[in-house]
């Protein structure tokens, strides 16, 4: 399973792609590819949100995931930034979706809890998982990026646990 995770950021929106390889005895995660699309402070919010829809399609593009994993909605004390985040999250939504992928939406909580063991997790303690989990050299940048790839491990984890469970049914 393949699987293009999302960090939506008004500045930086982060980007990582886990590959589950259940062949080996045994099943690893492999990192394909992260980083983040920094978004220019000069332009205005349409032209910021046309460059992540593009730079997202041809990412996805490149990448050929089977699913998009992405956080959802943050609720903020300040609306104003919420609203903002809430433009980004659709532009990612919409960039999945015009591209027929199907979308797996995590709580923040969950993600942390399932990549961190703690569901108040810091940044830092993200970032070190994420890298051990990976099997990486070094701590993933941006923060943004690491944060996608949680997201992405997330949903591997969650869809592993999912089909154990549906076979425990039958």
């Amino acid at each position: 399973m393949r699987v293009f995770g999302i960090d939506c950021g008004t500045e930086c929106t982060g980007y990582g792609v886990v590959e589950s390889d259940d062949s080996a005895r045994e099943p690893r995660l492999i990192s394909l590819g992260l980083g983040g699309i920094v978004l220019p402070k000069k332009e205005a919010l349409p032209q910021r949100l046309a460059l992540i829809y593009a730079q997202l399609t041809s990412l996805l593009l490149q990448h050929q995931p089977d699913v998009v994993a992405i956080e959802e909605v943050f609720y903020s004390v300040n609306a104003k930034s919420a609203l903002k985040l809430g433009q980004v999250r659709g532009v990612a939504l919409l960039a999945a979706a015009n591209l027929a992928l199907p979308v797996a939406e995590y709580a923040p909580l969950k993600i942390k809890s399932t990549v961190v063991g703690y569901g108040l997790a810091q940044k830092e303690q993200v970032q070190f998982m994420v890298a051990r989990l990976l099997r990486l050299e070094t701590t993933p940048e941006p923060a943004d990026a690491a944060d996608a790839l949680a997201i992405a491990i997330c949903h591997i984890h969650t869809a592993q646990t999912l089909s154990l469970q549906m076979g425990q049914r039958r």
